[in-house]
């Protein structure tokens, strides 16, 4: 690695990488760090399969990652052995049945199938590939949306500053060359709305753990939607991703119960929306659209909500299935007023995700 550190090594072999022509954004590059922090740089067989794993993307990846680790590195390495924080029950069971008793065998399969793992549907994966799907959620670095200030600071270019200009005059007694400013950035608000209803049971868990790796790295509220609608927003401030959903489990009277999207919406922007919560914010609501009451009232909401959010993202794991249309009484009423219809329903979904809320 280069003697600038492992931290500039690992950033500049990922520019490397893109460069060849490996698709890998901030996204990849920052869940490829923390990677390597939680493997230990003890050697280029640890990095070669944390980058592996968080920087290809595509089955055509992996032949230039391997010549750009080669070059980089010098040659590719045997897999690594496990770690304190990576489950081996987990990798192993990911890995199925494998030829030999060695250790290394097993994280060799177990490594391309985090791969398959990253696309394969939330609702189809085993309780083995559950706990490692919790894993790589944790290791998710969501970038928050930013938007422009009305402050403004110092900067080498953009408008006269006059104030700070006459000061520096006053200072040095003389005409100084003149100062500038330009408008400072602030992160933008996120709101998450998750179905917790029994059609959305088999994403539940796996959402409201995304959402509590967001709500830990970003400003942003947290309701769950069903028959009515739940704050979990300081339940979900808990670090431990254990504690916080069992005490938004607490907090929710209505998990797998029936979804009233119109009435829940409705009293988002009544009790917080119109407050301060939807204004220019980035509101993402992940549910499959089916409603039990009027669409009517949920199609009003939804224009009620884009009129006051900067973004509105409708995250509905069904859309990631081959065929699908959106036909049901909810989501033919609210695709006017959302800007995008995004899939939910795999880990490499979610990731997107984060990067649609990233730039907006």
């Amino acid at each position: 690695m280069t003697d600038a550190g492992p931290l500039t090594g690992l950033v500049g072999f990922a520019d490397a990488l893109r460069r060849a022509g490996v698709a890998c954004g901030a996204e990849r590059v920052g869940a490829f760090v923390a990677a390597v922090e939680v493997l230990g740089v003890g050697g280029p067989d640890r990095v070669y399969w944390a980058g592996r794993v968080a920087l290809c993307a595509e089955p055509d990846d992996l032949a230039r990652y391997d010549a750009v680790f080669a070059a980089w590195f010098g040659g590719r390495p045997a897999p690594p052995a496990v770690r304190r924080g990576v489950s081996a029950s987990a990798l192993a069971a990911l890995g199925g049945e494998v030829a030999g008793t060695g250790r290394s065998q097993v994280l060799a399969v177990a490594a391309s199938d985090v791969e398959v793992l990253r696309r394969k549907d939330i609702a189809s994966l085993s309780a083995a590939e559950r706990a490692h799907l919790r894993e790589l959620l944790a290791v998710l670095r969501p970038v928050p949306p930013v938007r422009r200030s009305r402050r403004r600071r110092p900067a080498r270019r953009g408008e006269v500053d006059p104030r700070r200009t006459f000061r520096a005059w006053l200072a040095a007694g003389e005409p100084v060359r003149p100062k500038h400013r330009r408008r400072s950035v602030r992160p933008r608000k996120v709101v998450l709305l998750v179905d917790v209803s029994g059609s959305m049971k088999p994403y539940a868990d796996a959402l409201l753990r995304f959402a509590h790796v967001v709500a830990r790295r970003m400003p942003v509220e947290v309701f769950t939607v069903g028959t009515r609608l739940t704050r979990v927003t300081r339940e979900l401030r808990w670090r431990d991703p254990e504690q916080a959903l069992a005490a938004a489990a607490r907090a929710v009277p209505d998990f797998e119960g029936g979804t009233r999207l119109g009435e829940a919406l409705r009293a988002f922007l009544d009790g917080w929306g119109r407050r301060g919560a939807a204004r220019r914010a980035v509101v993402v609501v992940c549910s499959d659209g089916w409603e039990r009451g009027d669409p009517a009232l949920l199609g009003e909401q939804a224009a009620r909500l884009r009129r006051l959010a900067h973004r509105v993202l409708w995250v509905n794991p069904h859309v990631g299935r081959g065929g699908y249309a959106p036909v049901q009484s909810g989501i033919a009423v609210v695709l006017p007023h959302v800007d995008r219809l995004l899939a939910g329903h795999s880990l490499e979904t979610l990731a997107l995700l984060l990067e649609e809320v990233g730039r907006a």
